[in-house]
């Protein structure tokens, strides 16, 4: 009897832990067969022509400079489906590869890259850590310089060809020095074959009536920077704002509308009545549509000027709801890991996804 207890024992000790680590297991397989997946992520080849730099940016601005061109900065991450737009839908246009061919070297940097840059001012950098001094929150990010090493533009986020080739001729042309880029782009930004509606479209969770930007709602604030016969802005409410989690979103915030270059007048956040036009640019708004995202108390967090699907829209919005900003100073890490906790709950995610 006394052999047949140690037996049991025996027998209890091994098997036990063994049914331990099988559920563990079972359990660790179950819960990555739940895990969604993550879509949209674009591999891209850059150019051959682009500069093969030893990333001394004083040197590279004089080369530059003595071809008869200026430098042009370009900051990307693997994956990112925009800088694969950059590429594949801007650069494969044979009108503008052969305008920045001709009028720049580009010099492509890795935001989360390791290779040390000297700057203009002399500055060492690793590729990870100067974007990070520039606060660099999208790719792609587009840095311009002149023959002095001055940065006269910056380009936040992907552009569809027609706007970006305006970007480009305004730095070709050198016309920094004659007209502000704003006035340069509402002057010059062709209307193509696509057509506004002719009106701003309206959306339930704007703010009706006049606008006045001292009254505290308690709510973060997200304005909605818009103009009329603007394909751009159509497709913002067609294929981005018609999404749910975006909508429900925009409850949590005092959401406004204003027409950049209206002379309708509001209230500014310092309490001075100004036209929706000196507002737009006192912000240094450029395009239509900008969506700019302030705290609530009233100061900017980030802002939307480029072209953006729904998972980086709602990103934004979530960003400065969340408070996540005031811990996590990178979007881009942000949005990392919102994408890994949404997976987690085994909803697939989509980068590259417009409408439902």
């Amino acid at each position: 009897m006394q052999h047949l207890k140690k037996l049991y024992l025996l027998l209890f000790i091994v098997v036990i832990p063994f049914s331990t680590v099988q559920a563990a297991e079972d359990s660790a397989k179950k819960s990555q067969a739940q895990k969604g997946k993550f879509l949209g992520v674009m591999t891209t080849e850059y150019p051959a022509w682009f500069k093969e730099s030893f990333l001394d940016f004083n040197e590279d601005v004089a080369e530059a400079k003595a071809a008869g061109k200026r430098l042009m900065v370009l900051f990307h991450q693997d994956g990112c489906p925009y800088c694969n737009a950059i590429v594949e839908q801007n650069l494969a246009q044979k009108d503008i590869e052969t305008l920045v061919k001709k009028n720049f070297d580009v010099v492509a940097l890795n935001m989360w890259g390791s290779r040390e840059i000297a700057t203009i001012s002399g500055k060492t950098y690793t590729e990870k850590t100067f974007a990070a001094a520039l606060k660099v929150q999208f790719t792609p990010t587009i840095l311009f310089f002149n023959e002095s090493g001055k940065m006269i533009l910056r380009l936040n986020g992907y552009l569809p060809p027609r706007r970006f080739k305006v970007a480009l001729d305004y730095i070709a042309d050198k016309q920094e020095s004659k007209i502000s880029y704003r006035e340069y782009v509402a002057k010059h930004l062709p209307k193509g074959s696509a057509v506004g509606t002719g009106k701003l479209q309206k959306e339930d969770f704007f703010v009706s009536g006049s606008v006045d930007l001292t009254k505290k709602t308690n709510k973060p604030v997200a304005i909605f920077f818009e103009q009329k016969d603007c394909p751009s802005c159509d497709t913002l409410h067609q294929k981005i704002l018609i999404d749910k989690g975006i909508r429900e979103t925009l409850n949590d915030f005092t959401v406004i509308q204003l027409d950049m270059w209206s002379d309708t007048k509001l209230v500014n956040f310092a309490g001075k009545k100004i036209s929706s036009r000196e507002f737009a640019k006192s912000l240094d708004v450029k395009y239509a549509p900008s969506i700019l995202v302030f705290n609530r108390q009233g100061e900017e967090v980030i802002r939307s000027e480029a072209f953006f699907k729904t998972f980086h829209t709602h990103g934004i919005l979530t960003y400065v709801l969340s408070d996540a900003y005031k811990e996590q100073p990178s979007f881009q890490r942000y949005l990392s890991d919102r994408a890994h906790d949404i997976q987690a709950t085994g909803k697939d995610v989509d980068i590259w996804r417009m409408e439902n």
